[in-house]
């Protein structure tokens, strides 16, 4: 009886820093995780003609078309180069102000 009680407390022993590893896991790396994606699919869905982005490979341009799964974007001074993309090379979005318009 004493030996299955002391068999018991060894399992529970065992089982404990594993759960424990799992949550820290859990918040450490797939929680943050989910959130950097809603934070870019949120990103990707609010985009307007005119805004400023940055693509994934560091280009700067301009927004002049959104479709379902690809955008076009205008690169340069001199506005002649017009690239598709797709939406998820874009690494950043920054809204066309107001105050500039003016």
């Amino acid at each position: 009886m004493l030996l299955s009680a002391a068999g018991a407390g060894s399992m529970i022993s065992l089982f404990v820093p594993l759960i424990v590893f799992f949550l820290l896991m859990y918040f450490m790396i797939m929680r943050p995780q989910k959130k950097e994606q809603q934070r870019v699919k949120s990103m990707l869905a609010s985009m307007e003609v005119g805004d400023s982005v940055v693509t994934t490979s560091g280009f700067y341009g301009i927004l002049i078309d959104i479709t379902e799964e690809d955008v076009i974007v205008e690169f340069g001074n001199n506005r002649n180069c017009r690239i598709p993309m797709r939406k998820g090379a874009i690494a950043e979005v920054e809204k066309a102000s107001d105050g500039a318009a003016e």
